[in-house]
C-alpha cells in the first residue's frame, strides 16, 4: 500500500478539498500515480486483480471505460470517505485496439503501424463512493485523443523499443517519453489523457462528490 501527498486543504476554496475524504487509485501504473498526485489530494494506491476479457458485445471505441468499471466491480474494500479510482487506456488504429506488447517485436510493429498516421487514445474512468448508509454511487465516463506520429524511420523505432522496452504501455509508447518529443506531430484533446489519466474531467467529477448524504 502506498500514500500520496497531502495538501494543505485551509488554503482551496473546492468542496473536495476536505481532510477527511481519501482518493483509492486502484492501478498498478506509475505514471498515473504521478499525474494522480498532481491533484494534490490524499490517495493511496492499492491493486486489483481481474480478468480483463472484452465481450464481443462491447465495442473498441466502448473497451476503455468497460474495463475501468469491471476493475471497480472487483474491489470490495471501499469504505465511507473514501473515493475509488479505477482506469484503463486502449490505443486505436483503424479501428483495431492496440494492447500493451507481448514482445519486441510486436513492440515494434505496433509503432510501425502507427507511424505516419493518426490514432486515437481513449482512457476510460469509473469513480466509486459509498456513503455512510453503505449506499454505493459510480460514475464512469471516457476521454479521447487524437495523437498524429510523423514518419518514423526503422532506426528510430528500433532505438525507441531497444531503449525504453515499453512492453506495459498501450499502442508501444509513452507519449512522455523519446518517442513523444521525436515523433508526434500533433494531438488534439486531453494530453494527460494520452499518459492514462485525464486529469481535468477527474478533477471535474471529484469536485462534485459527496461521501455524506
Amino acid at each position: 500500500m502506498q500514500f500520496g501527498k497531502v495538501f494543505n486543504a485551509s488554503i482551496m476554496s473546492a468542496n473536495f478539498y476536505r481532510s477527511d475524504i481519501t482518493l483509492v487509485l486502484a492501478s498498478k501504473s506509475p505514471r498515473r500515480r504521478e499525474l494522480i498526485e498532481q491533484l494534490c489530494l490524499p490517495f493511496r494506491v492499492e491493486t486489483i486483480e481481474c480478468e480483463e476479457i472484452i465481450p464481443d458485445e462491447i465495442s473498441n471505441l466502448d473497451a476503455a471505460e468497460y474495463l475501468a468499471k469491471l476493475k471497480a466491480n472487483n474491489y470490495n474494500h471501499l469504505q465511507p470517505n473514501e473515493v475509488l479510482i479505477t482506469a484503463d487506456t486502449v490505443v486505436i488504429h483503424q479501428n483495431e485496439i492496440l494492447g500493451k506488447p507481448k514482445n519486441k517485436s510486436e513492440a515494434i510493429q505496433f509503432i510501425k503501424n502507427l507511424s505516419n498516421a493518426t490514432h486515437q487514445v481513449i482512457t476510460g474512468l469509473c469513480v466509486r463512493t459509498v456513503n455512510k448508509n453503505q449506499q454505493v454511487f459510480t460514475e464512469s465516463f471516457s476521454a479521447t485523443t487524437q495523437v498524429s506520429f510523423k514518419a518514423l524511420s526503422k532506426q528510430e523505432i528500433q532505438f525507441y523499443v531497444n531503449q525504453f522496452q515499453p512492453y506495459d504501455k498501450a499502442g508501444a509508447y509513452g507519449i512522455q517519453e523519446w518517442i513523444g518529443k521525436i515523433g508526434i506531430t500533433s494531438i488534439q484533446g486531453d494530453f494527460y489523457n494520452v499518459m492514462g489519466l485525464p486529469l481535468q474531467p477527474l478533477f471535474e467529477v471529484l469536485s462534485t462528490i459527496n461521501t455524506t448524504d
